[in-house]
């Protein structure tokens, strides 16, 4: 039967799938890589890695499926990604992630100006540290060198097509994710590229999710043994594509997800902006949007909590079911101790990146389960109010399909249903956004009728129902954890300039 090989490329790991046209994963392979972290507040990765990553998980799949019944490539990647590139597409720098708050002075000042709120309801991208065009302004003022001699700005996945392809293009859902797009006018947005100081001739071509790219360069060819036709479907975000692999397609289904960060994210039929500023508007394909937030603080947290206040030796840090076990021990609230889990800044919906971690209500006869309770419900609350925004600007979730890392924990996925209140339906999705991508490209090749088609793959593996006392225990706890990031702000401020990190 046949198969797309679905691709996701993200900033700690890449993975591949074979999908076949039926919906059965019939292999898969992963390859995991580390940032680098230069200067403080720096997230970089190094492009050649990504690239000698993408053509090893490849090989490894196409050696287990063989070649002969291939119908495409198609790529997920990472969003807010970005690196310089001269002339000959020579990189300048390496590769900035979403991770990377070197930007965060230059966010501050685009939220603050009189162009920042149009950028943000054209675009649907908020003005943080995060996106491309924040990066872009911090280059322009403190990099004017390179700057003036960068020919190309791009992000992973462009610049691994121009690689592989030699031309430049960024499909709608990436470019949608920038800053720098008309998520209405699918072009670039000339005030956003007038405050980056950036002209149009430097940025990819615009195409759609489904855009099907050829012209594989001969060495590639050679070292993957395929032809140099081979379909290469361009693919989306891994963000939205975790949406189409989680199933969550039709009005009313929400996708949560908590690996290192975490999001929840809900399809729409049109843009939808929210006035306040909360969460992201972004392209997926076929007239489909995605409406969500991203938190920056995920199960990280976890491995933080470890390395710096765990037990016994370090592979605790790898494998964190000892952690859960220990939370567990622990009542609901963790008896009056909360985490706001903002070590890494963060996202949505108060997109400060100057926002830190802190315990509240530590007391003496506060126990190390207690602490382990807190740092898990801290994500779990962060999350829930990043959920309660998507719903006021997109409506009520009916569905809400979780993926990541933390669904191999009951106990944590019960903790979540509990204080959401609603059911919480675990799929048979391995990867969503390598799925996503394979969904997308299975579509672009015409062996799917339409993307919602694919719910027909979806199988329940297991449903979460919330306990009536839990939740009316964590909406308590939930009312005093929504006041604390308003409480704490000016603080954060201020301990930022007193840290030498100044605004």
């Amino acid at each position: 039967m046949q198969f797309i090989l679905g691709i996701d490329i993200g900033t700690t790991n890449t993975k591949a799938i074979a999908f076949t046209a039926s919906g059965a994963v019939i292999a898969q392979a992963n390859t995991t890589y580390q940032p680098l972290i230069p200067e403080r507040e720096a997230h970089e990765l190094d492009p050649d890695t990504l690239l000698q990553a993408v053509l090893t998980v490849v090989q490894e799949v196409l050696a287990q499926t063989g070649r002969q019944q291939l119908a495409g490539l198609s790529f997920s990647s990472a969003m807010h990604s970005l690196m310089a590139l001269d002339a000959d597409g020579q990189p300048l720098t390496r590769l900035l992630t979403w991770a990377d708050g070197r930007s965060r002075r230059a966010a501050e000042a685009l939220k603050a100006s009189p162009d920042g709120p149009a950028i943000y309801q054209h675009t649907g991208t908020p003005l943080h540290a995060m996106s491309p065009l924040s990066k872009l302004c911090y280059w322009r003022q403190q990099r004017p060198a390179l700057f003036r001699q960068a020919a190309k700005f791009v992000g992973i996945k462009e610049y691994l097509l121009f690689r592989l392809l030699g031309g430049y293009w960024i499909d709608h859902s990436i470019a949608s994710a920038t800053g720098l797009f008309d998520i209405e006018a699918l072009d670039w947005y000339m005030p956003a590229l007038a405050a980056a100081g950036v002209r149009p001739e430097q940025l990819s071509r615009p195409v759609p999710a489904t855009t099907i790219l050829s012209g594989l360069r001969p060495e590639y060819a050679r070292l993957l043994e395929l032809p140099t036709d081979t379909p290469i479907i361009i693919g989306a975000s891994d963000g939205c594509l975790a949406n189409l692999g989680s199933y969550a397609l039709l009005p009313g289904d929400a996708s949560l997800t908590i690996g290192t960060s975490g999001a929840v994210r809900m399809l729409t039929s049109r843009p939808r902006v929210d006035p306040l500023g909360r969460t992201f508007s972004y392209i997926l394909a076929d007239g489909l949007y995605v409406c969500g937030g991203p938190v920056n603080n995920g199960a990280a947290l976890l491995t933080w909590y470890a390395s710096r206040f765990g037990q016994g030796t370090p592979p605790h840090t790898h494998d964190l079911s000892w952690f859960l076990e220990a939370a567990a021990q622990a009542p609901a609230g963790a008896d009056g101790l909360l985490f706001l889990p903002y070590l890494a800044g963060e996202r949505a919906p108060v997109w400060d990146a100057y926002a830190r971690a802190a315990f509240i209500g530590m007391g003496p006869g506060h126990q190390p389960a207690h602490y382990m309770r807190a740092v898990v419900e801290g994500i779990n609350y962060s999350l829930y109010q990043v959920a309660n925004a998507v719903k006021e600007t997109v409506g009520d979730m009916r569905t809400i399909y979780v993926s990541g890392g933390f669904i191999r924990s009951g106990d944590w996925l019960q903790w979540l249903t509990d204080l959401f209140g609603q059911e919480l339906t675990v799929s048979n999705t391995a990867d969503a956004s390598a799925t996503g991508a394979a969904i997308l490209g299975l579509k672009a090749v015409g062996l799917l009728p339409e993307l919602a088609a694919a719910r027909a793959f979806l199988e329940v593996q297991e449903r979460f129902v919330p306990d009536p006392q839990q939740h009316t225990r964590y909406q308590q706890y939930f009312k005093v954890y929504e006041g604390l990031y308003a409480a704490l702000h000016p603080a954060f401020h201020q301990l930022a300039l007193l840290g030498n990190d100044p605004l």
